[in-house]
C-alpha cells in the first residue's frame, strides 16, 4: 500500500500500528473482493440471459418462424441461410419494442446512480440484478452477428486485459485522479460520435469510434479501481453504507468491462457469413 494511504489510514485511525494496518488492509481487500464479486455474478447473469434469449430467438424451422409482409407476401423472417427469428425474437430486435429492450438499461442506470442512497441495499442489490439481466437481453443479438467463437475468444481477451488493468490501478502508486477528467471528456465524445454514426453509417468512423472507445474504457478501468479503493480508506465506510457503495462500485467496474468487450467485439470479432 502506497505511503499516502498509509497516511490516510493513520488519520482515519489515529496513529497507524502495524496491526491497524494489518486490518485495514484485511478490510480493504474484504471490500474489493466483495465489489469483484458482485461484477461476476452481474455478468454471469448477463451471459445466461444473452443465451437463453438468443436461443429462444432464433429458430432452423420456417413453419414455426415470426411471419412478416414482402411484397403483400407472408413470409419467414430469415436472418441468413437456414436461420429465422421466432415471434419472441422478432419482436425484441425487431419490432419497436426493441428500443424498450435498448433503454431500459439506461434507465436501471439512473435509477440507481441518482437513487442509491434511498436505497435499501437488498433493493439497490436486486435492481442491480435486473439491470444484469436487461443488458443480456440486448445482448443477445451478438450471438446472431458474430462466430460464437469468436465471442468466446473477444470474452477471455477482454477479461485478462480488464484483470491486467483493474489490478494496475489498485497497486500502483500513482495518482490517477487527475485522468477522471479526460477519461469522461472522451466517454462523452465516443457517445456522441457513436449516436452521429447511427445515422451515417460509417465504418470509418466506427473503427475510430471502437479504437478511442477501447482507450477510454481501460483507463476508467483503472481509474475506477483506485477510486473505489481510495473510498474506502478515506470514507470510513460501515454497515449500509459500504454496502450500496460495494454495489455502485461493481456496477461501475461491470460497465466497463461490458463496454470493453463489446467494443473489441466491433474491432476482433469475425462475422456470421
Amino acid at each position: 500500500m502506497s505511503d499516502l494511504n498509509r497516511d490516510a489510514m493513520a488519520n482515519r485511525y489515529g496513529q497507524a500500528t502495524g496491526t491497524t494496518t494489518a486490518v485495514v488492509d484485511a478490510g480493504l481487500r474484504a471490500y474489493m473482493l466483495h465489489i469483484y464479486n458482485y461484477m461476476v455474478l452481474g455478468l454471469a447473469i448477463t451471459g445466461f440471459a444473452a443465451l437463453g434469449i438468443y436461443m429462444l430467438s432464433m429458430t432452423g424451422d420456417a413453419a414455426s418462424a415470426a411471419k412478416i409482409l414482402r411484397n403483400g407476401v407472408e413470409v419467414p423472417a430469415q436472418i441468413r441461410s437456414g436461420v429465422f427469428l421466432t415471434p419472441l425474437g422478432y419482436a425484441l430486435f425487431v419490432s419497436p419494442l426493441k428500443w424498450a429492450v435498448i433503454l431500459a438499461p439506461l434507465a436501471m442506470v439512473f435509477v440507481l446512480s441518482f437513487g442509491i442512497e434511498r436505497l435499501r441495499p437488498a433493493t439497490a442489490q436486486l435492481l442491480f440484478w435486473v439491470f444484469s439481466a436487461l443488458i443480456g437481453i440486448s445482448l443477445a443479438s451478438i450471438f446472431m452477428i458474430y462466430t460464437h467463437t469468436s465471442i468466446v475468444r473477444v470474452f477471455f481477451i477482454t477479461a485478462a486485459s480488464f484483470g491486467a488493468l483493474s489490478l494496475w490501478g489498485y497497486t500502483t502508486q500513482r495518482d490517477l485522479t487527475g485522468m477522471g477528467s479526460f477519461l469522461i471528456m472522451g466517454l462523452v465524445g465516443v457517445i456522441i460520435a457513436s449516436l452521429v454514426n447511427l445515422f451515417l453509417a460509417s465504418s470509418a468512423l466506427q473503427f475510430i469510434v471502437s479504437v478511442v472507445g477501447v482507450l477510454v474504457f481501460a483507463g476508467l478501468t483503472a481509474w475506477d479501481t483506485q477510486r473505489l479503493k481510495n473510498e474506502y480508506i478515506y470514507g470510513a465506510m460501515e454497515g449500509e453504507a459500504a454496502e450500496r457503495s460495494a454495489i455502485m462500485g461493481a456496477l461501475s467496474l461491470y460497465l466497463n468491462f461490458i463496454n470493453l468487450f463489446t467494443l473489441l467485439l466491433q474491432l476482433l470479432g469475425q462475422r456470421e457469413e
